[in-house]
């Protein structure tokens, strides 16, 4: 309880009396200072009880005393102690009016009461709150350290944050999803701040946010945001909600809570990277031919995962990211992990958690590669990873997100279900479909989707359309001088597989003319039509150019 001036005045020691702004004694007390000064607030902190004997002022003066009071209540001070039989024997009315116009309290200290007996007692009081205040901190300390190593775990410690709160407490997964929440009403609100709560995920770790209250809400609560990690990367976030600024023993409370939160997640991240070691192993036997050693290793943590179909995902951070390391998967090496590889890491990592899911997820350089089971809840969260990307691209584009951080360069690709035996195909499957994706600019793209499609949309590659029309300049520029229609004859008679009748009627012309295109063709290309791959490229030419307006 911290010291008010109303204990002050029921301090039987000290005999105060009360002369003004006895409705305001609930006003808490940080310290009792002394000045004498005419001036005293540049040495003023705020919070303090001033006492004076009046000695440099005209305290009879009354416009003299309304701008002394008023630039101490600006100042942030609580109280003025006047003390009588110095200066004055009574307290001067104009003293009084000051102080009751002002709202500020002012007590009369008797001549047998020294300043020193006040400040000893604010002192004494304050520093009984402050080992109060310590003492429940470590009291909560002690209770929160029980509650995390019980059965219960991270549950159970928001449960007993929240009861020492008198408030609610919230813990947000990597991804920013809620995983427990105390009292269980406070999932809902806590579910409210996932926009605080992305925000902060992106600063490193450790970050603070205070939330709140909304303007407006009557009773609305004041949320505290803690990023939790000691590294780069934010590894959850703890969210606690009270109706009022926390005091000494309430922050002791929330730190305890931090440092245990975040002991807990990096234990975790030990056992993850253990695990992470021995997926990488293998990782590599699967695409090395050898299922059975595979499974042999796997074992229960991974073996669940081989014996139904899988779909292989391996993903690439683009953009200004380096390109990604040839080297085999999980070869040991561990370049600096990009944040929108972080960022699906953590997607895979939470759907996989929620679904009991066995998932296999390797670093390789700038890559990503995951194996999961076809159809289940980590596939499922990639794709809804990949479509919310592809929206936030989108709206950048339109301008709809200026005033958030751009969308994380990623790059998708996904294989057909396979087994074992065919991981191998499936992890090239994967790389196809995410050469496709980088090509096309999506952020995912399905081997199925590459396989059932067209060739055609393949040639969209610069370095394609660059070839064809270097292949078609001469006939272009022959086309320009008005001596022909050599580019729209050859792909007539291409289209038409080198029917000179069908090709001519459909250009209009007769098939001599035709003819004789075609030797011009030959003699400026210097290439002969009767080779087949000669007419492959010229067809491949025009299709990549077609848009051009030929």
């Amino acid at each position: 309880m911290p010291l008010t001036l109303a204990s002050l005045v029921h301090h039987s020691a000290l005999k105060l009396v009360v002369r003004a702004g006895a409705d305001r004694l609930d006003t808490p007390v940080r310290w009792a200072h002394v000045s004498e000064l005419a001036d005293p607030v540049p040495w003023m902190d705020g919070g303090e009880l001033l006492l004076i004997t009046a000695m440099k002022i005209d305290a009879t003066d009354r416009e003299e005393m309304r701008r002394y009071v008023r630039r101490l209540v600006d100042a942030g001070v609580v109280g003025l102690g006047f003390a009588v039989g110095v200066t004055y024997e009574q307290v001067p009315g104009a003293l009084v009016e000051a102080a009751r116009e002002a709202g500020l309290p002012l007590l009369e200290v008797p001549r047998r009461t020294p300043f020193l007996a006040i400040t000893k007692a604010v002192s004494a009081a304050v520093a009984a709150d402050q080992y109060r205040a310590v003492t429940a901190g470590f009291e909560a300390q002690r209770e929160l350290t029980r509650a995390a190593l019980a059965e219960g775990g991270p549950a159970a410690l928001l449960s007993r944050l929240a009861t020492h709160l008198r408030g609610w407490a919230a813990l947000y997964d990597p991804s920013g999803t809620v995983l427990a929440a105390a009292p269980e009403w406070a999932a809902r609100r806590a579910a409210r701040l996932a926009a605080d709560v992305e925000r902060l995920r992106t600063r490193p770790a450790p970050a603070t946010a205070v939330v709140g209250p909304d303007p407006g809400d009557e009773g609305g609560d004041r949320v505290e945001l803690h990023s939790l990690g000691s590294g780069r990367r934010v590894r959850g976030v703890l969210a606690v909600g009270t109706d009022a600024p926390l005091g000494t023993a309430e922050r002791y409370a929330v730190q305890s809570a931090i440092a245990l939160l975040t002991l807990t997640t990096e234990r975790s991240r030990a056992l993850q990277d253990a695990e992470q070691r021995l997926a990488a192993a293998v990782l590599r036997m699967l695409l090395a031919g050898e299922p059975d050693h595979a499974r042999a290793v796997a074992g229960d943590l991974y073996g669940g995962l081989l014996d139904a179909p899988f779909r292989v995902l391996v993903a690439e951070a683009t953009g200004g990211a380096a390109e990604a390391e040839t080297a085999a998967p999980g070869d040991g090496r561990t370049p600096r992990a990009h944040d929108a590889l972080g960022a699906l890491a953590d997607a895979v990592e939470t759907a996989a958690g929620r679904a009991a899911e066995p998932v296999l997820a390797v670093p390789d350089g700038q890559r990503l590669v995951v194996l999961a089971p076809d159809g289940g809840a980590v596939v499922a969260a990639c794709a809804e990873h990949a479509r919310a990307l592809a929206a936030r691209r989108g709206a950048e584009r339109t301008g709809q997100r200026e005033d958030r951080a751009p969308a994380p360069e990623l790059a998708v690709g996904l294989s057909a279900p396979a087994g074992p035996s065919a991981a191998a195909a499936a992890f090239r499957q994967a790389g196809q479909a995410l050469s496709v994706a980088r090509r096309r600019g999506r952020v995912l793209v399905e081997h199925e989707e590459v396989a059932a499609g067209s060739v055609l949309p393949l040639l969209a590659d610069d370095a394609v359309r660059a070839f064809a029309d270097g292949l078609l300049r001469a006939l272009r520029e022959h086309d320009a001088t008005g001596r022909g229609d050599l580019v729209a004859s050859l792909r007539a008679w291409l289209s038409r597989h080198g029917q000179w009748d069908a090709a001519a009627a459909d250009l209009g012309v007769h098939r001599h003319t035709l003819r004789y295109r075609m030797r011009r063709v030959e003699e400026i290309l210097g290439r002969s039509l009767d080779d087949p791959d000669v007419r492959m490229e010229l067809w491949l030419a025009l299709k990549a150019t077609s848009t051009g307006g030929d």
